[in-house]
């Protein structure tokens, strides 16, 4: 237990994404009842501030993605930089937090670098510094005194490269026997056949995201359901206002028999079903972290990806729990197609291998429990927390 001090210290977060919130005021919560004398102050959202973050600007509501509306971004993210400038002249700070989105945050780091050189710059979730773009690992030495690492293999990659990481493990690890211990959610759809597989349909939060993948889980989606007509979907949409997005893309295309919508309810979908279709990102953890397999893409512009992803992205494996497989005994655990441009097909195979052989089903769970070990032994509000902590002490 740390002692509180007589001077209130203060942390600022920024926080950009509703992940980031999340993660946030977790770290926040338990922070508190360590020590009752830190103050935290920033950017963020509702999360932050229901555990009692003074925030100065709510920016969490309106996510978006590298590349998505960027350039009407860069007049807001201009103004944000001079507020903290101008914050950072009068108020001192013991650390600052970037939560996850780097673009955002490079320029807030510098700020505080520059006005607080003795603050600590925590980071709290390591940029994929390892996967694409390594160059950035130069700023991520020069801008950050800690990283706060989601994933196992990242603190060894950065010690590689000159910074300082700890494993703080993941929340949704954290959380995952609560979800399972709960009745399944009786409103959610009952099989008429006792053996009919249940499938969770999770599009992505952001809008574009849904847009550019809706068109093919949808038809992935009804392939299986053409020959297996007895199957059941749910759409775990993040938030209501998801729901009238993705019948947007839909256009004039009847919604499919047997697919319901749950915004807001994705643990409640996850523990009901028995195996997903999901966009890559940190879902696939969420989904990983329950035991539940999975068929994981994503799809981008093949003119971009050819012109440039390629080659700035270092990695050829983009779900996470196959990149913590593929780092423990060099497999895949789940199929992925990432980059993707839009075919259904191969994706509908892989989800109806998953809807007829529970042998697959079986094989994928295994491989997604032994992911699940290595953050067995890790809590990550106190390991976060006591890193955090240290840093400051030290």
């Amino acid at each position: 237990m740390v002692r509180p001090t007589d001077k209130p210290r203060t942390i600022f977060f920024a926080a950009f994404e509703p992940s980031g919130d999340v993660l946030a005021a977790r770290l926040i919560r338990e922070l508190k009842q360590r020590d009752a004398s830190l103050r935290f102050t920033g950017f963020g959202g509702p999360k932050m501030q229901a555990e009692g973050a003074e925030l100065i600007e709510v920016t969490t509501e309106h996510a978006v993605a590298m590349g998505d509306g960027f350039l009407g971004e860069v007049k807001t993210h201009l103004k944000r930089c001079r507020v903290v400038s101008e914050y950072l002249k009068t108020n001192d700070l013991a650390a600052f937090v970037p939560v996850d989105s780097p673009a955002a945050n490079w320029a807030l780091c510098k700020r505080v670098k520059k006005h607080r050189p003795g603050a600590k710059v925590v980071h709290l979730v390591c940029p994929q510094v390892w996967s694409w773009a390594q160059w950035r690992v130069r700023r991520l030495r020069n801008l950050s005194d800690l990283v706060l690492c989601l994933l196992p293999f990242e603190p060894g990659w950065l010690d590689e490269h000159g910074v300082s990481g700890v494993f703080v493990g993941h929340p949704v690890f954290e959380d995952a026997p609560d979800v399972l211990s709960k009745p399944i959610a009786q409103d959610l759809p009952k099989p008429d056949q006792a053996e009919a597989v249940k499938i969770a349909l999770m599009p992505g939060s952001r809008r574009s995201e849904l847009q550019m993948n809706w068109p093919t889980m949808i038809a992935a989606y009804n392939a299986v359901r053409e020959q297996h007509p007895h199957v059941s979907g749910v759409v775990a949409a993040r938030v209501a206002s998801d729901v009238q997005t993705l019948r947007d893309v839909q256009g004039d295309e009847p919604w499919p028999d047997g697919l319901e919508v749950a915004p807001g309810r994705t643990e409640a979908v996850l523990a009901w079903c028995d195996a997903a279709l999901v966009k890559s990102g940190t879902s696939t953890l969420q989904v990983a972290s329950l035991g539940k397999p999975m068929v994981v893409f994503y799809n981008t512009s093949a003119v971009k990806w050819n012109a440039l992803g390629r080659w700035l992205v270092h990695s050829r494996t983009f779900a996470l729990p196959n990149i913590i497989s593929e780092w423990q005994d060099g497999r895949r655990a789940v199929p992925e197609y990432v980059p993707h441009f839009g075919d259904a097909k191969p994706i509908a195979e892989e989800l109806m291998r998953l809807v007829i052989d529970s042998e697959a089903r079986t094989q994928q769970v295994k491989s997604l429990n032994r992911v699940a070990e290595t953050f067995a032994s890790v809590t990550f509000k106190d390991a976060a927390a006591e890193a955090l902590l240290r840093e400051l002490a030290s």
